[in-house]
């Protein structure tokens, strides 16, 4: 059995929505959660910046002991996972993956809707996994580059959030998609509205609860777990702390604590 924490890292606070999922699924593991907040977003970089910063946290989190890192950012997953793989001395679980399973296990159709960042959906990460559990899938994929703002501004609900979705999710519709796939750690607090503006005959997939159910898998086969006892979770960002302090305690549902700034 094991007490080293796990690694969890985003490009801002989205991946926090993958560390409640894993706080849930594994409740005796304490976590380290690194938000590159000086540096979010991700989604426009080049694939080569997106690996450049992920591989620096990569090598904070190994400095700080952990046992297993979870990429809870999509775009980092699409363009370093395999990077990261290569430089870890322990296991790297991304999001793509667990995603891309449960889309093709909700499917009815075969005619599955992926939405992400810029450089997700450019990357066709989403795809190539579905296609791989599923050749004859259909996959329509959209780029919303401005949802990543409004859920930061916390304009969950708000009518301009409403007017962007729509515009986005048209195509998708048009598409007749049966499982919609939030290819974005921070899409999931837009839940509400997406379901709204795509109807209840469609499925939406948060990779969140996928991903969390993926590193228990990891750490079991490993024999990582930990055998309880306290758990003591700590969060790290490289810039802006109230804003995440204030934020994050919306996507984890409790206040923050233990928030510490590390430029990298």
């Amino acid at each position: 059995m094991n007490k080293a924490p796990l690694g969890v890292f985003d490009s801002g606070i989205g991946g926090l929505t993958v560390a409640r999922a894993l706080f849930e699924r594994l409740p005796q593991e304490s976590v380290i959660y690194f938000g590159d907040t000086a540096r979010v977003p991700y989604g426009p970089k080049s694939p080569d910046t997106v690996r450049r910063y992920s591989g620096e946290i990569l090598a904070y989190l190994l400095q700080r002991g952990v046992k297993a890192v979870v990429v809870a950012c999509n775009t980092s997953t699409a363009h370093a996972l395999t990077y990261l793989k290569e430089r870890s001395s322990v296991p790297v679980v991304g999001v793509i993956e667990p995603g891309a399973r449960a889309a093709v296990a909700a499917t009815r159709t075969g005619t599955i809707g992926v939405i992400g960042t810029a450089g997700t959906i450019a990357s066709g990460a989403y795809e190539r996994a579905i296609k791989a559990l599923r050749a004859d899938a259909r996959v329509h994929s959209q780029a919303c580059p401005l949802f990543v703002p409004l859920v930061e501004e916390g304009w969950f609900e708000h009518p301009a959030a409403e007017l962007i979705a729509r515009e986005y999710l048209e195509p998708l519709k048009r598409a007749k998609v049966d499982v919609l796939v939030l290819g974005c750690t921070h899409y999931p607090l837009l839940k509400p509205l997406l379901a709204r503006v795509m109807g209840p005959e469609v499925k939406l997939v948060d990779s969140a609860e996928e991903t969390a159910t993926a590193v228990a898998r990891e750490l079991e086969r490993l024999d990582l777990l930990s055998n309880g006892g306290t758990h003591d979770h700590r969060f790290v960002v490289s810039d802006d702390e109230p804003h995440f302090r204030k934020v994050g305690a919306v996507f984890l549902g409790e206040k923050l604590k233990h928030v510490e700034v590390a430029p990298l």
